[in-house]
């Protein structure tokens, strides 16, 4: 009997796709998986990666087989509670028959062993995932990239912990997106061990690998550091310098921190945009001049770990829930450290929205129109109509509950719809259907 024939039957409809309306070919339905245990061997040189997952899962319904997302390696062996497994990897689908059937709300064990030259996942966004660099690896894997380097339930609602361990050539060092737990020596190699203790999406699990030296960006309360190439010390050093006070002024307007850490990777190579990982945001040399002319791309990054990393969209098309708010504490920032008002910046982006075809809705752009612009501009937009309906006082404490109470969750733009209420003395359903649900832009809010 062929694998393909043994996976084959018996098969769990719907076990391949995700309950996600955007990527629903990504992420896997029937089972939740509760925590990921990766051993990860990697050669710098020949850009090869050996891996060991352990996974841990919980059934939602009774499976015959299952599916989980894994790119381009070659599957050496697959175990289910110890048992050899059936299998077969099609391009970025793992299929898995068990010997015996999964009931119910059983928890179970998948072991896999894959190798192989890892790539980043191709697509409408470009590549993302694993990725080389000039010397070293970067691993940016928003919104489905992760498949890349790890076999996993790709969807941005399915939370997990993580165990992440890297062997790697010892002049590297390794920051993975978690608390550092170990680091041992051997020979001409180093293993780097983290732990991700609280739930955290597939995407927002990174790697990052270079020859960095790593210093301290504040001292005092969050612990924030960054990893940098030695070269551009000096203009990191200034670009955040007031991450601190960065750090700080977040806090009182959201809440604490919602990690143990903050570790900022600046890469020896040029990136289009920095990117939010879980505790970790990297960012490329061209966005450190020594002139701070993009700290409030520092600001949105760190603003993600609030929005879009404790506070997780349940599903794509709720990026706003991300993306605008980490636009809006752009804006903040602005207010806190005497650059301008929010009132002035709302001002300045609603010019630029209203000279824009309004052809975008922020609460459903689509997959195609997921990181346009207008979302992050109309979304903030949309944040700031809010705080001027309802005063500073109800806003900020709207904000701060909604953190609080979704803290390590997922949330959808339902939720916040219905929890933004709790604060208004007046309905703001049609304030939520001109911003959010039309393509036509309302009057700037006063």
């Amino acid at each position: 009997m062929t694998p393909k024939e043994s996976v084959s039957r018996g098969a769990t409809p719907g076990a391949d796709r995700s309950d996600d309306s955007y990527l629903p070919e990504h992420g896997n339905g029937g089972y939740r998986v509760l925590h990921y245990d990766l051993d990860l061997d990697y050669r710098v040189v020949s850009n090869r990666l050996a891996g060991r997952a352990d996974i841990i899962a919980v059934a939602g319904q009774p499976l015959s087989r299952f599916t989980l997302d894994l790119g381009q390696f070659r599957v050496q062996d697959v175990r289910v509670d110890g048992r050899p497994a059936k299998y077969l990897h099609r391009p970025d689908k793992l299929q898995i028959k068990p010997e015996r059937p999964i009931g119910v709300g059983d928890t179970f064990r998948v072991n896999i062993r894959y190798a192989g030259k890892p790539v980043p996942i191709a697509g409408r966004w470009g590549n993302l995932g694993w990725e080389e660099l000039t010397d070293g690896v970067l691993v940016a894997s928003q919104p489905n990239g992760s498949p890349s380097w790890f076999p996993c339930d790709d969807q941005p609602g399915a939370k997990a912990t993580f165990r992440v361990a890297v062997t790697t050539s010892s002049p590297y060092a390794v920051l993975v997106t978690g608390d550092p737990v170990l680091r041992r020596r051997g020979a001409g190699s180093t293993t780097w061990v983290y732990e991700r203790r609280e739930p955290t999406s597939p995407y927002l699990m990174s790697v990052q690998i270079g020859r960095y030296e790593v210093v301290d960006l504040a001292v005092g309360g969050v612990v924030q550091r960054v990893a940098l190439p030695p070269a551009l010390r000096r203009n990191v050093a200034h670009d955040f310098g007031r991450h601190g006070e960065i750090m700080s002024a977040l806090q009182r307007l959201f809440g604490p921190y919602p990690f143990r850490e903050y570790v900022v990777v600046v890469a020896d190579d040029e990136l289009d945009d920095p990117v939010e990982a879980q505790g970790m945001a990297v960012f490329g040399r061209n966005h450190v001049d020594g002139r701070r002319t993009h700290e409030r791309l520092v600001v949105h990054e760190l603003a993600h770990q609030w929005f879009g990393n404790s506070l997780t969209v349940a599903d794509w098309r709720h990026i706003w829930l991300n993306e605008g708010f980490a636009t809006y504490a752009e804006w903040l920032w602005s207010g806190v450290c005497g650059e301008g008002p929010a009132d002035a910046l709302a001002a300045h982006w609603y010019a630029w929205v209203a000279a824009r075809p309004a052809d975008v809705i922020v609460a459903d752009p689509g997959v195609d129109r997921m990181f346009d612009p207008l979302v992050y501009k109309r979304g903030a937009l949309t944040v700031h109509a809010v705080r001027k309906r309802i005063g500073d006082e109800s806003f900020f404490a709207l904000l701060r509950a909604w953190v609080a109470e979704h803290r390590h969750a997922t949330v959808t733009t339902e939720q916040f719809r219905s929890h933004a209420q709790r604060f208004a003395r007046e309905p703001l359903d049609g304030l939520f259907a001109d911003w959010l649900d039309s393509p036509a832009l309302p009057p700037l809010p006063r």
